[in-house]
């Protein structure tokens, strides 16, 4: 197939990218290399080192004899990315292309509304460009199990089937979002479900979990090909954080009880993921969920696996608990229902057989890049103007101001 990576410079665009290349897919990324420029503005970097993304094609043709196709461009920019799709004719379209950090989005105004104008009006010019250029195009649409929230009954695969004064009906699966970057996320949805019924274009939208793991087949055949590794407190993953932190001999920061309870995959379940999505795509005018996930776990529980798992390479890991920054359940009722992905074919990695080689050995590795200083968290859901904030938000008031 010809598939168009929207965000293919980032974390899973990247590990998307390569594993659909060596497939046998033709591959182009569109990128604007902002999530480069958010690690300048943090003063952040990932774990791993990344090299360019001239230097990682140019890595992956060498060792995988691919090419992959490239466009340089923001897809908020409606004529780079109509001309850019215009030229590449894909087939799916897998949209990635989204400031996807909820602490990101909380840290002031300036941030909450980037991340709204950014994402929302990103993915309403995907959707206009595929209706004008490519109908026939399938959307795959990177989504997010943070649009549920925590509701305290079971989260069915986007739709509910509700009985209500003597009537039934099926409908959209309740949003309870926790950001401001899990709205945006709520509006994507909606407005794809709008589109696919008013101009019969075929999406699937991809509620995924928290998403693990820096090594992939692919990325681990060249250096130059490694993936990123994020621990920070604005776009690192719990995971990745208590990873780094027992690589650096700090405590496990377990946020308020560590109750909070969500559903988590491999980066390599990911990939496949989205090759399912692609291969069996949605009819016309049909707007399909499926929630993207393959275990749940408390971030307590968690925390308990790093440590065993620092134990077994000699790393003594002590778990603290802080005073929770989000405004959150710490704990919860948490049944998400995930089996059309896995009827599909999916066969899943688990964290269990992965924790050591994909993550904390990973994070031993490269011990010598962690800054202790970017585990504790400084945004906080209750403060207008976070530390963060008071750091600096240039890169964002001029990106956003350019789009205004």
């Amino acid at each position: 197939m010809r598939i168009l990576v929207l965000g293919g410079d980032g974390y899973c665009g990247w590990a998307t990218a390569l594993y659909l290349s060596r497939k046998g897919h033709e591959i182009a990324i569109a990128d604007n290399f902002l999530r480069r420029q958010w690690d300048h503005e943090l003063g952040v970097q990932s774990l791993t080192p990344i090299q360019p993304l001239s230097r990682r094609l140019a890595a992956w043709q060498e060792v995988s004899g691919q090419f992959i196709e490239t466009y340089t461009g923001d897809v908020a920019d409606y004529d780079f990315l109509r001309a850019a799709i215009e030229e590449f004719q894909p087939e799916a379209v897998v949209h990635f292309a989204e400031q996807r950090s909820a602490p990101y989005s909380m840290i002031d105004r300036k941030h909450a509304v980037f991340t709204q104008v950014n994402n929302v009006v990103g993915t309403l010019n995907v959707l206009f460009a595929i209706r004008e250029v490519v109908p026939d195009c399938h959307l795959v649409k990177l989504g997010t199990m943070g649009e549920y929230g925590t509701p305290n009954i079971d989260i069915e695969e986007g739709y509910l089937r509700v009985e209500h004064n003597g009537r039934t009906d099926v409908l959209p699966f309740p949003k309870q979002p926790g950001s401001f970057y899990h709205l945006s996320k709520v509006h994507d949805s909606h407005n794809i479900m709008f589109a696919c019924k008013i101009w019969n274009i075929r999406a699937t939208d991809l509620n995924q979990g928290v998403v693990y793991g820096t090594v992939t087949e692919e990325t681990a055949m060249d250096e130059a090909l490694i993936n990123r590794f994020d621990y920070d407190d604005v776009f690192g993953t719990v995971l990745n954080r208590f990873c780094a932190e027992a690589a650096a001999g700090h405590p496990l920061t377990v946020y308020g009880k560590g109750g909070q309870t969500r559903g988590f995959l491999d980066i390599r379940d990911t990939v496949r993921c989205i090759e399912i999505a692609c291969l069996n795509p949605a009819n016309r005018g049909e707007f399909r969920v499926f929630n993207q996930f393959t275990e749940q776990f408390s971030v307590a529980e968690l925390a308990q696996m790093v440590q065993s798992a620092a134990r077994e390479v000699g790393l003594n890991a002590e778990i603290d608990h802080l005073d929770p920054p989000r405004v959150e359940a710490q704990e919860h009722y948490y049944n998400a229902k995930h089996s059309k992905l896995i009827d599909l074919g999916l066969q899943p990695h688990y964290l269990s057989e992965s924790l050591l080689d994909s993550l904390m050995n990973i994070a031993i590795r490269y011990h010598d890049r962690i800054e202790v200083s970017q585990f504790l968290p400084q945004v906080k859901w209750r403060e207008a103007r976070n530390q963060r904030s008071r750091r600096g938000s240039a890169q964002a008031a001029v990106a956003l101001s350019e789009r205004q």
